[in-house]
């Protein structure tokens, strides 16, 4: 694989997990739309695909390796998040005495690393396998978004 092709990769994929990670302790969007259920998970999903298989003019086929991309990131930040019910009290527990708990922060930085490192593999095929099935027009224009200032599933 050239290496331009994994920067890319490993690009997105750094992205996507950073987003994640931000979003599971940001907690903004419970406060202003309540608790992301289920339901609201696959809306959004689906406008998500939807967005960029218009900008991308994806074919059936793509869109499947798309669907099967968002299962995989899906599945990923579940497996970030964890099973607690609010990540951010894990985080304010850390800081909640008169001292840093530093070894409940090192418990819980281990815990969401092996997260990321279990399925990291299945994340980077299933990008592999969207990006390598795209003609080489819709890989330019998404390196084109990619390079705007506001990401590349932002509105313009």
């Amino acid at each position: 694989m050239k290496s331009w092709i994994k920067r890319t990769l490993v690009g997105l994929f750094g992205a996507s997990i950073m987003v994640g990670g931000l979003t599971a302790c940001s907690g903004g969007y419970h406060h202003r739309h309540g608790a992301m259920t289920p339901e609201k998970m696959a809306e959004m999903r689906g406008k998500v695909v939807e967005r960029v298989s218009s900008k991308l003019d994806l074919t059936d086929a793509q869109k499947q390796k798309l669907n099967t991309l968002a299962d995989k990131l899906q599945a990923q930040r579940t497996a970030l998040v964890g099973q607690t019910a609010d990540p951010r009290a894990e985080v304010q527990a850390i800081v909640a005495g008169d001292k840093f708990d530093r070894t409940r922060a090192q418990a819980l930085l281990d815990e969401k690393t092996r997260a990321v490192q279990a399925n990291s593999p299945e994340v980077i095929t299933a990008l592999a396998d969207f990006y390598d099935s795209l003609n080489p027009g819709q890989q330019q224009k998404v390196r084109e978004l990619m390079q705007r200032r506001k990401g590349w599933l932002a509105r313009t």
